[in-house]
């Protein structure tokens, strides 16, 4: 049966999916592992392909085996999600690799409900402050409100921080740290997103070396959902810009992080103004007990007025002088159990655990969800359970 070729594939979807993808027949073709003869006949509409040659075009392009099996003309509109080409229209120079990313987390994001839901769980649950009015423009007043909502004290960890906003009904991606199908590339600009929905709206962050850019990133996407209510898609220029929305974001972010109440803890008496080289080192003792960059404090503190521009744009220009190390043992796969944990979230590994202790889904499909960990990953995911 699987020696068989399919009837009625119809070409066209095959070569949207080129125009997509940005490949041509023949680079399709040897990507996937079959003869360019073959798949021009399919392009021609002949019956060519087997089941397991039409699954591995499926595979690549991120698509269900049926796609290709419908006799209409795609519909973008059906196809793409309004908030993926919210984000498209942002960036449209975007990576065919991070836009398949989008889609891939979208995924997720229906799987997450459709198990939630069989489990008897809220799949409408609100995910905003309900005494936020996002037309406040007090931006402290606004981050006074985001710290209680989400129950922040001092001293939060990066874990600490998406816990607390996954525990509001917000699905918090974290792209992980080697070359694989949800990454975002190391060489991409982008450091973020977020997908605006009614409900389980998403934010997924950009793998950093440390937590404090991690953070920023997560609050920055997170004022974009509370305030803006739609979705976003931002790079390194986007998270340093001062004017539009942008320059909100990164005001909320910066002011749910170090509030004023942190910021009068930072000792100016000797700090070292001059020496843009020796800020980090003054400020390290603060980014680690906030979870920020030395820079967020300093531009907190160019915002509250305790230091000049100048000094601040110094210190930027320095950083950016520094070339980039990347830390030993990044991307190790040493603990594969952990990775679905450390990129989907706990609230979403659990719900899938549940469901298949349930009996709800196959071992082969909480694979499937789980990155496609081993079964024997699974089992010891599975035993870290119960501490979530």
């Amino acid at each position: 049966m699987l020696m068989e070729k399919i009837h009625a594939i119809n070409p066209q979807r095959i070569l949207w999916c080129c125009k997509e993808h940005e490949v041509s027949v023949e680079q399709l073709a040897k990507a996937i592992g079959i003869s360019r003869a073959t798949l021009e006949r399919t392009v021609q509409g002949k019956d060519a392909l087997t089941v397991n040659q039409l699954q591995k075009m499926a595979d690549y392009f991120n698509r269900g085996l049926l796609f290709f099996l419908e006799h209409t003309p795609v519909n973008e509109v059906k196809i793409h999600s309004a908030q993926f080409r919210t984000i498209s229209n942002q960036k449209p120079e975007l990576s065919v690799k991070l836009k398949t990313l989008v889609e891939r987390i979208e995924r997720q994001r229906q799987v997450y409900i459709g198990l939630l839901e069989n489990l008897g769980g809220d799949v409408a649950k609100m995910w905003y402050p309900d005494n936020l009015d996002p037309g406040i423009d007090n931006i402290k007043q606004v981050a006074s409100i985001v710290r209680k909502w989400l129950g922040l004290v001092e001293g939060v960890d990066f874990l600490q921080l998406r816990r607390a906003v996954e525990d509001k009904g917000i699905m918090v991606f974290v792209s992980n740290g080697y070359n694989g199908q949800w990454q975002i590339a190391r060489t991409s600009p982008v450091r973020g997103f977020s997908l605006c929905f009614e409900h389980y709206p998403v934010i997924a962050i950009k793998k950093q070396n440390t937590d404090g850019p991690q953070a920023f990133t997560l609050m920055h996407e997170l004022a974009h959902l509370l305030l803006h209510r739609d979705s976003f898609i931002d790079d390194d220029e986007d998270l340093n810009r001062y004017q539009g929305k942008e320059k909100v974001a990164n005001e909320l972010a910066g002011h749910v992080l170090v509030p004023d109440n942190f910021l009068y803890q930072v000792d100016l008496a000797d700090f070292p103004i001059n020496d843009v080289a020796a800020y980090d080192n003054y400020l390290k003792r603060y980014s680690r007990l906030w979870c920020v960059s030395p820079e967020v404090i300093l531009r907190r503190l160019l915002d509250e007025g305790k230091i000049e521009k100048a000094y601040y744009q110094h210190y930027r220009e320095y950083k950016q002088s520094i070339p980039f190390v990347e830390r030993e043992g990044r991307g190790s796969r040493k603990y594969r159990f952990k990775e679905p944990v450390r990129m989907f979230g706990e609230p979403f590994v659990r719900t899938v655990l549940d469901a298949l202790h349930n009996q709800q889904i196959s071992l082969a499909k909480a694979s499937t969800y789980l990155d496609n960990l081993k079964i024997k990953d699974i089992h010891k995911l599975e035993e870290i359970h119960a501490h979530f």
